[in-house]
């Protein structure tokens, strides 16, 4: 396993052991899935995500696919659309060029081919709530380049619209509160919690809007307001444990998932890993 593997399944861990309300963790599964399967899903997609051969279609859709064929079911495609062009931009990565400046090089020379691969993997993973659409559905053949189709996307879907804002949640947002939050408590799975309860303070859920529309976020919003609030207000986040426990079961007993922002989530704790995987990398080649 090369040392982008290792980082990509640690981020995916970490998320793991995040208590995200809603969503699966160590501390409850929902939604007929298990942490097992997530961290199975990991586990397989690493490899076909960090192949240097591939391109970045490729990498999604044979990760999509070995995720599919290890577990059946879709646990990992928002993950994955938001991992690959990380990890491919890596790659552009040198002394004089960051993380964020490689990254837009990346998205910046998408080609029809990856759409095509991309729908592919979509479909495969037949997310819920994935419907007909006029322009671009990935049921049929790329006609434009993945970064183009993302921006037909964006409007509903918030991965989708990373990529046409080069990952501006992730690196204004996110990532700020992040590393702030693990300045504080030295813990990278309260760092995520942290991160999971203000991204859903801020911004509605893309996989909650599509099964549900907008009903359920204000109340989403309001809670996420008040964990936001307790956790930025505590020492000791090991006492948030009951309100986390009450929201998580309010919005499983009615199939609340908020999938998106913990696909979010995983690309922030990995976005943090590659920036000191680099950083470290560049400054040992200085010797």
């Amino acid at each position: 396993m090369n040392s982008l593997e290792q980082l990509y399944q640690q981020a995916c861990e970490v998320e793991l052991q995040a208590f995200k309300p809603g969503n699966v963790s160590i501390y409850s599964a929902a939604h007929d899935m298990t942490v097992d399967d997530f961290r199975l899903s990991a586990k397989v997609s690493a490899t076909p995500l960090c192949n240097s051969d591939y391109s970045l279609g490729e990498k999604i859709f044979y990760a999509v696919k070995a995720t599919r064929e290890a577990v059946g079911c879709n646990t990992n495609l928002g993950i994955i659309l938001l991992c690959a062009p990380l990890i491919q931009a890596v790659d552009y990565c040198a002394t004089d060029i960051t993380l964020r400046q490689a990254l837009h090089q990346v998205l910046a020379n998408t080609t029809v081919a990856d759409a095509d691969w991309a729908f592919k993997a979509i479909a495969l993973a037949a997310p819920a709530g994935l419907g007909d659409v006029a322009q671009q559905d990935v049921k049929a053949p790329a006609a434009v380049i993945l970064t183009e189709a993302m921006q037909l996307a964006s409007a509903k879907d918030r991965i989708a619209l990373q990529y046409i804002t080069d990952y501006k949640d992730i690196f204004d947002f996110a990532v700020l509160r992040y590393n702030r939050t693990l300045l504080k408590w030295g813990n990278h799975h309260w760092a995520a919690v942290a991160v999971y309860a203000d991204l859903l303070s801020h911004y509605p859920d893309s996989h909650i809007e599509r099964k549900y529309g907008n009903q359920y976020t204000e109340m989403l919003a309001s809670r996420m307001n008040q964990l936001n609030a307790e956790l930025s207000a505590t020492e000791n986040p090991d006492l948030m444990m009951p309100l986390l426990h009450s929201i998580d079961q309010e919005l499983k007993s009615q199939r609340i998932n908020p999938g998106t922002t913990a696909d979010m989530t995983v690309a922030t704790v990995f976005t943090v890993f590659l920036d000191k995987f680099i950083s470290n990398n560049f400054s040992q080649s200085q010797f």
